[in-house]
């Protein structure tokens, strides 16, 4: 059992490195994608200031990505490869960083109250995609490039916690 601890950080990036050592130890010893995708989720929405959702989207077989654990309101099911923010991560195997949503082109409307979005793609070592980590908030421009090297290292530890 995971015992949570208060995280402490003045700093942005301090407070990433703590919430990657904690998913660390909360995901240390499991491999099961739903039971750590799970508890990702409820670590990164505990501790995360000013987000409105973060949650995973899983590729599918039929090569949609399809919604996985998350924290927030409820969420669009299915999304298209190459279709908004999610789906051009997906395609493009880049971090997507987007201070307004109303401007991305495509942009998919789950939550109108979404106003910027950073969404990581899942990569397998053989550098094959498992799906996308997906952060929202109400706050345009919310997220920058300390959150995207913060992000990325968190999808890091969660992807390593699958052993595969």
């Amino acid at each position: 059992m995971h015992a949570g601890i208060s995280i402490q950080a003045t700093a942005k990036d301090e407070l990433y490195a703590a919430l990657a050592r904690q998913a660390e130890a909360l995901l240390s010893g499991e491999h099961d994608l739903v039971a750590n995708a799970a508890n990702f989720a409820a670590l990164v929405w505990q501790h995360l200031p000013r987000i409105s959702w973060c949650g995973f989207y899983f590729l599918q077989s039929d090569g949609d990505l399809l919604v996985g654990p998350f924290q927030g309101k409820p969420a669009c099911v299915r999304i298209a490869m190459g279709r908004g923010v999610c789906g051009t991560a997906a395609v493009t195997r880049h971090t997507q960083v987007v201070a307004d949503v109303n401007e991305f082109p495509g942009h998919i409307a789950c939550d109108p109250v979404s106003r910027s979005e950073l969404v990581v793609p899942l990569l397998r070592p053989d550098g094959t995609l498992l799906g996308v980590w997906d952060v929202d908030s109400a706050e345009q421009g919310r997220f920058d490039a300390i959150d995207k090297v913060g992000m990325e290292g968190l999808c890091r530890a969660f992807m390593d916690s699958l052993g595969n």
